[in-house]
């Protein structure tokens, strides 16, 4: 008897260690926030998952959730060792997981880790302008999204000198880019929130056309979206994940959000502008959520 309480005790004990050395001895977690739908986050990121396997020498296991903020969490409850975060779920993960951004990727055609916001009306509904949207119904992403939630509250701040749930009629989540663009098409609602990589996924597909989904205004260009680590990783762990990812297009066609052809690095000065948007709009960190 007291040696199965030992064995349980003991059991028990390496359960609740979720430490740095466990993250580095067994498989590693990769965290994907809902961007778009799982199964499809799941299948853009499942090379770069293989590739890093065998680069690391550990299994790597993808995990999702139904939220940004399921993500954020399970990074903090040390479940996540790794995630794909946008710039302001990444700051919330900065906060309050000991998040480190490392890396970003370049999107084919271009030198520059940078995407924009959008605003998107069914091109059919006289809908031309941010101020057309009062009293409107629209959907942005979710509150922790960039393109989908932060970058849009700040451009309707900045246009009407109200925030989007005084100023829209009926203000929801659609709780992805993708779902958000076919709410348009369908005409659920009359407008909401995306970013120039999904809707052009979308177009590319046959998902949605310029005759159905109109953008009707587009932001400056945000940092994009970086890969990032826990930080009370061991740094040797951190800079073989590191190398992995910055190196991996010399040996396979990278994966990730969008077309990527490469990987650079990045740091936390990078996403300054995000802070500076949360503390502009006043958000507090429930808010974002």
């Amino acid at each position: 008897m007291k040696f199965n309480k030992l064995i349980l005790s003991t059991l028990v004990g390496f359960s609740l260690i979720g430490t740095a050395s466990a993250a580095s001895a067994r498989e590693l977690v990769m965290g994907l926030i809902p961007a778009e739908n799982n199964e499809e986050m799941i299948k853009t990121f499942e090379p770069m998952r293989a590739y890093m396997e065998k680069k690391l020498g550990q299994k790597v296991k993808l995990f999702t959730a139904t939220d940004y903020a399921g993500v954020i969490e399970a990074m903090k409850k040390k479940r996540v060792d790794i995630a794909w975060f946008g710039p302001l779920s990444y700051y919330l993960a900065e906060q309050e997981a000991g998040a480190e951004a490392f890396a970003v990727g370049i999107r084919q055609g271009s030198d520059s880790p940078t995407y924009k916001s959008l605003i998107i009306a069914p091109c059919d509904s006289g809908i031309k302008s941010i101020k057309d949207l009062a009293g409107k119904s629209v959907a942005f992403v979710d509150p922790a999204s960039t393109s989908g939630g932060l970058m849009p509250s700040y451009m309707v701040k900045k246009e009407t000198g109200k925030m989007p749930q005084e100023f829209f009629g009926k203000f929801t989540y659609a709780g992805s880019h993708d779902a958000a663009e076919l709410a348009v098409k369908n005409k659920t609602v009359d407008a909401a929130a995306d970013n120039d990589i999904t809707y052009e996924k979308m177009l590319g597909k046959g998902l949605i056309t310029k005759e159905s989904n109109c953008i009707i205004a587009e932001s400056t260009p945000l940092p994009g979206s970086p890969l990032v680590y826990r930080g009370d990783l061991p740094k040797k762990l951190k800079a073989d994940i590191r190398d992995a990812v910055l190196n991996a297009h010399n040996e396979i066609q990278v994966t990730g959000y969008g077309k990527i052809s490469h990987y650079v690095s990045i740091g936390p000065k990078d996403y300054q502008m995000i802070r500076d948007m949360v503390k502009d709009l006043g958000l507090k960190k429930e808010q974002l959520k």
